[in-house]
């Protein structure tokens, strides 16, 4: 969540950083938790001195009593009393008071960085680099939906997954699920020169998925078991996040770099009138997500590093990618800087967004409560995170199914992929 001291320090500049969403509801929203903070302050000032004037008086009711002025004594208790009565008004409602702004504080989306181009939405969002590797043309063979020509080679079957588990769930089959699994192992071997590997747990509590930013807002797109009080990982983001919640790291430790494949759960909630065929949008899939905890000054180096290691990943499969960088207008909840990398799927005509790299400020780890410390400083500071999809695999799988689908209806396999396959270079028709 953003800073409350920033409402005090900077209200203006609060207001004209969200005001560059488009928004206009996140206004109301902010001047609404600026009215809340200002109550919360008063009722404080006057809680403390009410308090203070109790001390008081029970100093002064032993002092009667002492002096065996006991119709004073008794006098001054009465008073106290009553005051102490009007002090525990005042808690109640400073408690309620605290966690209406606390609540309405989880609702308010995070500042972008001044540097993120100003836009209303997706159509807006510039083009930072390519289109790379994309041919002039493609020919006809390759505009066939991978939904298609993978059902025929019998890598995909989506018909027994919705018979095993419902609508929106995949399957993927012989060397469909072989090649899945190496393109999750080459996300992690291109990576694991720097990041720690992790296998977090699949499912986390409300308060760890209410740290990333899902949670208020996003309830509707998560699986909850709410028996347990659990909820399935919509990515690795969401534990890997919140390994440091409530600890304080030091400064020569930073920046914390982790990573993680994990199956991922979304329940797709706003998917009505969106393709949902094939794998192009499905309720679980494997992803590698890396992530960084890291002081502020680290943030921005390591925003381009991670951005340069996606794009490492998706150059090395040959397909057709772009690099876009989100406008303020598409930007997500905890988003402060934010760049999508694209890969080209002919069959589908479309441009496929297969990882989105962020940096959050301090947005995240202030609601996770992770600091570190500075070695010549007094106190603790929020620490920044960023996080990015280093490989997910159902629409670059998709991707490569079309990109690479040769006359006879086999595909070829991106020779990176090669010592991960089994000795496999080509998937055929049975």
């Amino acid at each position: 969540m953003i800073d409350v001291r920033l409402l005090r320090s900077d209200a203006a500049g609060v207001r004209a950083a969200l005001a560059r969403r488009g928004k206009p509801e996140l206004l109301v929203q902010l001047e609404e938790a600026t009215q809340l903070d200002e109550r919360l302050r008063e009722i404080t000032g006057e809680r403390d001195d009410l308090r203070r004037r109790v001390n008081e008086l029970s100093k002064e009711v032993g002092q009667l009593r002492k002096a065996g002025d006991t119709v004073a004594a008794e006098t001054s208790m009465a008073a106290s009393r009553e005051l102490g009565e009007t002090e525990r008004t005042l808690a109640a409602e400073h408690d309620d008071v605290s966690e209406a702004l606390h609540q309405l504080l989880l609702r308010i989306p995070n500042l972008p960085h001044p540097d993120a181009p100003d836009g209303a939405g997706e159509d807006d969002n510039p083009l930072v680099k390519g289109p790379v590797n994309l041919p002039e043309s493609f020919a006809d063979h390759q505009r066939v939906p991978h939904w298609e020509s993978a059902s025929a080679l019998g890598i995909l079957d989506n018909e027994r997954a919705t018979k095993i588990s419902g609508a929106m769930f995949t399957m993927q089959r012989g060397l469909g699920a072989t090649m899945a699994r190496a393109l999750c192992q080459l996300a992690l071997d291109n990576n694991a020169d720097a990041f720690e590997e992790i296998r977090p747990p699949s499912l986390v509590t409300t308060a760890t998925l209410t740290a990333t930013g899902q949670l208020p807002k996003f309830a509707d797109d998560a699986f909850a078991i709410e028996r347990d009080d659990l909820w399935a990982i919509p990515t690795a983001e969401v534990p890997l996040t919140s390994l440091y919640s409530n600890e304080v790291l030091d400064e020569a430790a930073l920046p914390a770099l982790m990573m993680a494949h994990t199956s991922c759960f979304r329940r797709e909630a706003g998917s009505a009138g969106r393709d949902t065929r094939g794998m192009l949008r499905t309720h679980e899939f494997d992803k590698v997500e890396i992530l960084a905890v890291a002081t502020p000054e680290q943030a921005p180096d390591l925003l381009q590093m991670m951005v340069g290691r996606v794009e490492t990943t998706i150059a090395s499969l040959g397909l057709p990618y772009r690099i876009i960088e989100i406008c303020t207008g598409d930007m997500g909840q905890s988003h402060h800087r934010s760049f999508d990398i694209e890969v080209y799927a002919p069959g589908c005509d479309k441009w496929l967004e297969v990882s989105s790299v962020s940096w959050f400020s301090d947005y995240q780890a202030r609601r996770g409560d992770i600091r570190f410390r500075r070695p010549d400083k007094k106190g603790t500071e929020i620490a920044h995170t960023l996080n990015g999809s280093a490989l997910a695999v159902p629409r670059v799988w998709a991707a490569i199914i079309e990109n690479n689908r040769q006359a006879d209806g086999s595909v070829l396999i991106p020779e990176v992929l090669h010592p991960y396959m089994r000795g496999a270079t080509e998937i055929s028709p049975r």
